[in-house]
């Protein structure tokens, strides 16, 4: 019961309380450049999702040899050649299938190896001692928080070009005070508790 409880609490803290866009600001460039439509940011969320996940679980194993061999301070290093793996497979695996996608991620996917969120979670794995489950479940809840900001993110900006604001704000200001206002409100979540 106290494992579900603190996969649980994992859970909620990871999409809601310490989302890694709103409120520890990690991922923010392809949150702001692939936001522009919803369905790019939906590919572009379900890209990061599984490369957080995956990256998880093969930086969780990593970690451990690297540990066991006494190359603990190769961590980092490790990390980014494991998720500059993943995203190629990722790359190939979108330009075969989803030639559409791929083409409307453009640059915004191969950014996805030196995404600071994806770097950031299997860094942050590693710094609060999680074991196996708890790495995978920290890794994919992360990336699904990054999917419910991009895509919320997208679908303000899409009904923004509609609206009526001052000219100045036209363009990346608009967006910026967008993201800024969604950020205060996820930091109403800061205060969730698990029980």
């Amino acid at each position: 019961m106290e494992q579900i409880t603190n996969l649980l609490a994992i859970t909620l803290a990871a999409i809601l309380a310490n989302n890694f866009i709103f409120s520890q600001f990690l991922g923010c460039c392809p949150f702001l450049g692939v936001s522009k439509k919803v369905d790019t940011a939906v590919g572009m969320g379900i890209a990061v999702t599984f490369v957080m996940g995956l990256a998880s679980a093969v930086c969780y194993a990593v970690n451990l040899l690297l540990i066991n061999l006494g190359l603990g301070y190769m961590q980092t290093v490790a990390f980014i050649l494991v998720i500059a793996a993943l995203v190629q497979f990722i790359e190939m695996f979108l330009q075969k299938s989803m030639p559409a996608l791929y083409t409307a991620l453009g640059v915004y996917l191969p950014l996805i190896t030196t995404n600071c969120a994806v770097l950031g979670v299997v860094l942050l794995n590693v710094q609060n001692n999680y074991n196996f489950i708890e790495s995978v479940v920290y890794g994919i809840t992360g990336g699904l928080g990054f999917l419910l900001a991009i895509v919320l993110f997208a679908s303000i900006r899409e009904r923004l070009a509609f609206a009526d604001y001052p000219k100045a704000f036209d363009g990346f200001p608009i967006a910026l005070v967008t993201a800024g206002l969604m950020a205060l409100a996820f930091m109403g979540f800061s205060g969730l508790k698990v029980w």
